[in-house]
């Protein structure tokens, strides 16, 4: 049987302190530990875009090839080879680097405050802290390319939304030919799933968290009826509304916490897995049913959802040495070359002009209809409410 590298409580405790040290660092913007933002705190900058007709791409390219290079982070390891497409498309130097959200507000706010900018563009998945901390800051900033703006929503500019991607529930086909052994999402916090549902530890993924807190500012409703559907009579609440509850009963039925999806993936459908399990998991994995020759489909039709949606932002740092070659490559990302690379196993563009990934993996295939989709309007709201989802997820935990 696969081997996974579990969440033991000395990696949780550790990871919450350096998690702890990150919030530190970014100063008065930070979450009292009641989940509260203090009255300084300001929403991002507004973003204006500059005007399309006098934009010209081939001086942005000139001024970019001066500057000598690009140095952009991401959560994804996509962003290594976006990094050498950009590079060989216009010949300048460009690096691509894979870390957490965490991990680079940590570095980005520490550059900022010495003055010493290294990292030039962040592919940021963590919108709260992006509107609630490094934007009001003027960490990062937002530009938006003005020939492409007419086709990017004014809901998706501030920040720049490059994609979104997607973490869906899976199961192992080879141990479940009839098809996925859950059918609503309440089901994986029954007694006979405990310890058997796999995920990123929610403490140290904040798109976990911000899941959470969304469902419960626009869930409720439908995790109600996902309920009602069992048949099992009223939904009873302990935790204050549907998602709390929901997120309740997750985490008291035991599951398995990892630190990668790629043990989630591991833990599920490897070859020699005997176990039966459910994974929540990227759909950047899907890469491994032909890589590792993995066993592992969507649970299609999961009530009330699949799983979820989620963006990932463009940003540029304030003080970057290379603001043209930041801004190109930004370009770059949001047009279809760039896009194809960040969505080899789906996902939908900020441009619409660029549409859906047509890559998604077999079975989800309405990504609006099967998904959970989070809502930009909410993220201060999911700023506020962070530390406490953490707490109420770390106290029911088993």
């Amino acid at each position: 049987m696969i081997r996974t590298r579990l969440v033991s409580p000395r990696a949780r405790a550790g990871a919450a302190a350096a998690v702890a040290v990150a919030t530190a660092l970014l100063g008065a913007c930070a979450p009292s530990s009641g989940g509260q933002v203090r009255e300084e705190a300001q929403p991002q900058p507004s973003v204006t875009v500059e005007d399309a007709a006098t934009f010209d791409l081939n001086a942005l390219i000139a001024a970019a090839k001066k500057e000598g290079g690009v140095l952009a982070y991401d959560g994804s390891g996509d962003v290594k080879d976006l990094a050498e497409a950009f590079g060989k498309k216009y010949g300048i130097k460009a690096e691509g680097v894979k870390s957490k959200a965490a991990g680079t507000a940590e570095k980005m706010t520490r550059e900022a405050q010495a003055k010493n900018v290294t990292i030039d563009v962040s592919l940021f998945e963590d919108g709260p802290m992006l509107v609630g901390q490094l934007l009001p800051q003027n960490i990062v900033k937002t530009w938006i390319p003005p020939d492409l703006a007419k086709d990017i929503d004014q809901a998706d500019r501030s920040p720049l939304m490059m994609i979104q991607k997607a973490y869906v529930f899976v199961y192992n086909p080879r141990l479940n030919p009839q098809g996925c052994p859950v059918k609503n999402l309440w089901e994986l916090t029954d007694p006979g799933w405990k310890g058997k549902v796999m995920m990123q530890d929610p403490l140290g993924k904040e798109v976990f968290t911000q899941w959470f807190t969304q469902m419960a500012e626009q869930g409720g409703d439908k995790l109600t009826a996902a309920y009602d559907r069992l048949g099992r009579g009223k939904l009873k609440l302990s935790a204050g509304d549907p998602a709390h509850e929901w997120v309740k009963r997750l985490a008291e039925n035991a599951p398995v916490l990892t630190t990668e999806d790629e043990d989630v993936v591991a833990g599920v459908a490897a070859s020699n897995q005997t176990e039966n399990r459910i994974g929540l998991m990227s759909i950047a994995k899907f890469r491994d049913v032909e890589e590792k020759k993995y066993d592992m489909k969507v649970c299609a039709g999961l009530t009330p959802w699949t799983g979820f949606a989620y963006p990932k932002y463009a940003t540029i740092a304030t003080g970057s040495k290379h603001p043209n070659a930041a801004k190109l490559f930004v370009h770059f990302a949001m047009e279809k070359e760039g896009f194809d690379l960040e969505s080899g196993s789906g996902g939908v563009s900020g441009n619409k002009a660029v549409g859906k990934s047509p890559h998604n993996p077999p079975g989800l295939t309405d990504w609006n209809g099967q998904l959970f989709l989070f809502s930009s309007d909410k993220l201060i709201a999911d700023f506020r409410a962070r530390q406490d989802i953490k707490d109420f997820w770390r106290v029911n935990h088993r």
